[in-house]
């Protein structure tokens, strides 16, 4: 891969983007982090996967100079669904993805980063969607993904002024988890990203398609669907496990069956 390495170890799949000096997204990057989803999804060495930007940023954006190249408005729109779709695959992917954000994730950087299901940032990091002031708007989901975190006010502040937030501001808005120094950051969503490869991987699957019926109105359908992984988990050899573990007052040994 051109823009990406990812290594696996400890169960985590470090993945990371390496296209400096912005980390710049691309349609090539896009390509590629969808290939690297293809290959981790259903490798039982992976448990969970820890995305983060070499250099100065997480992303500072889409590639800009890229978007010269497009010829139609049904390029662009051509673009911005595979953008939209490998960020919804992401928040629907059946394993967690961490995001580890320092410096930088600006207009398609935070789309990115709103795609994972938790984000550590560094206190300064600048977080935000300037798209309006080159004349544009969000293309991979960006305006409908922020108001559900932020809140519709806050959203539409920071879409119509360009304003960015900065990580501690980010934490106190729900755009993110916590915050750290930008020496610590990683380390910490490191740290969070071990602690998960020690739940059950049945458990931490039925979670996240759970989790995902928050992001419509299908309650109902959501609470039904509960009922329905809790008799499974529950009757899978991991949920059989972690009953005996706790009977026994011992650590559990998942294995994800």
């Amino acid at each position: 891969m051109d823009f990406l390495t990812c290594r696996i170890e400890n169960q985590v799949a470090y993945i990371t983007i390496q296209r400096p000096p912005a980390n710049a997204l691309s349609s090539g990057l896009i390509r590629e982090l969808s290939q690297v989803l293809d290959e981790v999804e259903f490798d039982n060495r992976v448990r969970v996967l820890l995305l983060h930007g070499e250099g100065r940023f997480f992303s500072a954006g889409a590639d800009i100079k890229e978007f010269t190249t497009v010829q139609s408005g049904k390029e662009f729109e051509q673009l911005a669904k595979k953008g939209q779709e490998l960020f919804g695959r992401m928040e629907n992917f059946s394993k967690p993805i961490v995001a580890s954000i320092h410096g930088a994730a600006l207009g398609g950087g935070l789309e990115l980063a709103m795609g994972c299901h938790i984000r550590y940032v560094s206190h300064n990091a600048k977080l935000g969607l300037p798209e309006l002031q080159l004349g544009l708007v969000p293309g991979f989901a960006g305006s409908q993904r922020l108001p559900r975190l932020v809140g519709r006010a806050k959203a539409t502040e920071m879409l119509l002024t360009s304003d960015s937030i900065s990580g501690e501001e980010a934490v106190k808005w729900g755009l993110a988890n916590a915050s750290f120094t930008e020496e610590e950051v990683f380390k910490k969503a490191e740290e969070l990203c071990l602690k998960l490869t020690k739940k059950s991987p049945v458990s931490v699957k039925a979670a996240l398609e759970l989790l995902s019926y928050t992001n419509t109105d299908n309650f109902y359908e959501g609470v039904d669907r509960e009922a329905v992984l809790f008799g499974e988990v529950f009757m899978s050899e991991d949920g059989k496990e972690g009953i005996q573990a706790f009977i026994e007052k011992r650590a559990p040994e998942f294995t994800g069956k």
